[in-house]
Formats: C-alpha cells, structure tokens, sequence
C-alpha cells in the first residue's frame, strides 16, 4: 500500500481493462483484446480499487466523478460534458514518447538534412554555435532533403549532436543551444522533436510512430539503448491506474483531451489504444507543405507564431480548440465555465492548465518545482498528489518556491506569487517514495 514515505513500485504493461458503462459495452482501453461487461442503469463506472493510489487521492477523484459526471453522458464538450485533461508523458505513460519517437528517427536513419543544409531552418531559435556543431557533424551525411544515416558508425558524430542538442540543450562542446524565447510559451527542446519530423508526411510519421511504440512498449522494462555513442531510455510503459481513470470519466459522459509537448501526429498514434481519437489529441503542430509535407515551422496559437504547447502555451491551445476563444485572449484564465473541471500533469510545463481546472487537479510527482509549489501550497484546496506509479522518485529537498518557484518568461526563475500576490512560501516535498 502506499505510504506517506513509502510507495510500491507496481509492474505495470499494457493490458486489458473492463469498462462497465451505463447499460452498455465498452471496448478494451490497451492494444491487447479485452473483455467487456455491464452496468445496470442506476450505477456507473468507478476507478479500480484493485489498483494502488496514494492516500485518499482514488476517493477523492471517484467523488470529483460522481459529482461532475453524467453516466452515459455524451462525451463531447460541444454537446455539454465536462472536460477532463491529461498531459501524456510521464503522466498517461512512464517516460517521454516524444524521447522515444526522436531515438527511434535516430536509430532508423530517418532525419532529413535540412534545407540548403542550414539548421537555422530547423529551428529559429538555434545558437550560432548550434548551427556550427550541426554543420560539422552532419553536413558529409548527404544533399538537402536526403534522410541522414544516423544509425551507422559513420552518423554517430552527427546523432550524437542532436541528441546533444535535443536532451541537453547543449552541443557537445557544452555551448549552449538555443536563445531568444519566451520560456513560458515554448521550450525549443521539445518543439525541435517535432522539427525533426520534416519532410515526411503525417501519415508517414504516424507510421514511424506505430513502430517506435511497439519497440518501447514491448521491451523489457529498464532496458536502455545506444544511440550514436549515447546511452538512452528504450522502453515506455502506459500506466495503468491512468488507463483505467481515462476509462472511467469516458463512461462518465466527460470530454477527455490530451494537451502534450509531443509531436501531435506522434501523440495521437499513443492515444489509439486507449480509445482517443485524433481530434481528442492536441500536440505541437507543424505546417505543411503543398505536397502535403511537414516542415519545421510551428503553427501558431493565439496569433503567437512563437508558441506551442508549454506552461501558457497549452492554455492557449486548451481555449482555443477545446473552449473555441480566440486571439491573444487565449492566454489569458477562461471564464470558469469555459474550463475543464480536471487536470492531471507531472511537470512545471503543465501548470497553466491545470491551475485552470476548476474541481479537481492531479500531480504526479516529478520534483518539478513550479509545479510541487501550487499543489503542495493547495491554495484552493483542489490539488492532489501522487508519487509516480512506477519508480517513484524519494524525497526532495525542499522547493524554493520564495525564490525560484516560477519560471521566467526570459527562462530564468523568481518567486512564485499566489492569487493574492504574495510570495509563497517555501514547500517541503510530502509525498514521495520511501
């Protein structure tokens, strides 16, 4: 059971769930092929109890349910239901499938040599000393448009430099690699995994997807793998009590989206097996060309051509495509009845959204500091945590929230202020594993 200091660490694979819906059959939430069965009319689907929460957090969401929900209801923000939002990594799945999704594009030779072999037209935010690294160590790796074949031991300088570049931020030579963004609407990190897409078509990158997660969800759990000289994480697990939470607010009547800072094209192909469609799945976008082509360039939100789903970027596209508000008003706190009423998110990039939500708001614990700050600070009394369901992190050490609880739009951090302006106080870490 969990406790306070101590937490299981449960072996969790995709597997089929029975969802027992008003009256009616649900399909399996996994890949696998699964069972159904039957509610009577007068109840309704609740969370597993077989299934390991923290504390009071299992109950404290089936009452969120039963008081926001409508058994059978109709799914669809359009047709009245409530909203229910989930980050995706580390939140629907351990680990990062947008990790897993540039790995595999790595380890398959599937980058392609940018335009006119210049990287600045990757990204717009790359360092001078990025474009330089990139150059070097790609440039002998074909033409313009030509797949890179990074996987051979002749690539491995140029996979190691983007993945360099990609996890760390920094060219091998520690340089760093990107400047000149508003950290709270993008993280250039994140958006080149989708930038490194270029020049294949959703369908063929949904394709890749498909493969990139049959190789992670099947690999042993720990297994590592190399690419260029670097070794990296190569397998993701969904987690199951957020499967089975996923199932229950459908057949509650909820409207249940996805907002990541994955690729949207690799994101939707993760949502399938849980029974997301792909206009339930928002992600960092693309353009794409007159041939039906990705590029690198992002598509806007909020007239902001330089945002993308990050901290106040995914509030932005939460309004407008779920709640249809347009412009910069899209950054801005929605009237509540053009909010989600729940939130579940790991990291500080979900905070805006969550923050949002009006009923009920899930942490999984990753020791990211803005975000521990406002759950553990609790000022509305809505927030929840929970240690991660598989390998949950120990106790950190106290957040300094009086000091660096909030990111800076110039990337640096301040003082986290609550809703009244004051600096909150600094918060010890309570729910952990032991």
């Amino acid at each position: 059971m969990y406790k306070r200091s101590a937490i299981l660490s449960l072996p969790i694979a995709l597997v089929s769930l029975t969802m027992a819906a008003c009256g009616s059959s649900q399909p399996a939430a996994s890949p696998s092929a699964g069972s159904s069965s039957e509610a009577s009319a007068s109840s309704c689907h609740a969370l597993n109890a077989s299934l390991e929460w923290y504390g009071e957090n299992r109950q404290r969401i089936d009452a969120m349910i039963a008081t926001s929900g409508s058994c059978g209801g109709p799914g669809n923000v359009s047709g009245g239901a409530p909203v229910a939002l989930f980050d995706w990594d580390n939140t629907v799945v351990k680990n990062d499938i947008g990790d897993a999704q540039t790995f595999w594009m790595l380890a398959n030779g599937k980058v392609r040599q940018p335009a006119g072999k210049n990287w600045r037209n990757v990204s717009p935010w790359f360092t001078d000393a990025a474009v330089k690294a990139l150059s070097a160590a790609c440039d002998a790796l074909g033409e313009e448009g030509q797949p890179m074949d990074t996987a051979s031991q002749t690539g491995a300088a140029c996979a190691d430099e983007i993945l360099s570049i990609y996890s760390e931020g920094e060219t091998t030579a520690d340089e760093d690699a990107f400047d000149d963004f508003n950290a709270r609407r993008i993280e250039p990190q994140y958006a080149l995994a989708a930038q490194l897409l270029s020049g294949w078509s959703v369908d063929e990158v949904k394709q890749f997807a498909t493969a990139a997660r049959e190789q992670n969800t099947t690999a042993k759990q720990g297994t590592e793998q190399m690419i260029g000289t670097t070794e990296v994480t190569g397998w993701v697990r969904y987690y199951e009590q957020i499967t089975d939470l996923i199932e229950t607010l459908k057949a509650n009547g909820f409207d249940v989206r996805i907002i990541s800072a994955s690729a949207e094209p690799v994101a939707e192909v993760w949502g399938e097996p849980l029974g997301l469609s792909s206009d339930k799945v928002m992600g960092v976008m693309t353009t794409s060309d007159a041939e039906g082509k990705l590029t690198p360039k992002l598509a806007s939100c909020g007239g902001d051509e330089a945002a993308m789903p990050y901290i106040e970027g995914k509030r932005c596209r939460v309004n407008e495509e779920v709640f249809g508000i347009e412009s910069a008003k899209a950054f801005e706190i929605a009237p509540e009845t053009s909010r989600a009423v729940f939130a579940a998110g790991d990291s500080t990039t979900d905070v805006s959204f969550m923050s949002d939500a009006t009923q009920l708001r899930l942490v999984i614990n990753r020791n990211k500091t803005e975000l521990m700050c406002e759950a553990y600070f609790n000022e509305d009394g809505k927030w929840i945590v929970n240690p991660m369901f598989i390998d949950p992190k120990s106790q950190h050490e106290p957040y300094a929230c009086s000091t660096e609880g909030m990111v800076l739009p110039d990337g640096d951090d301040g003082p986290l202020l609550d809703g009244k302006g004051q600096v909150v106080p600094d918060q010890p870490d309570s729910v952990f594993a032991g």
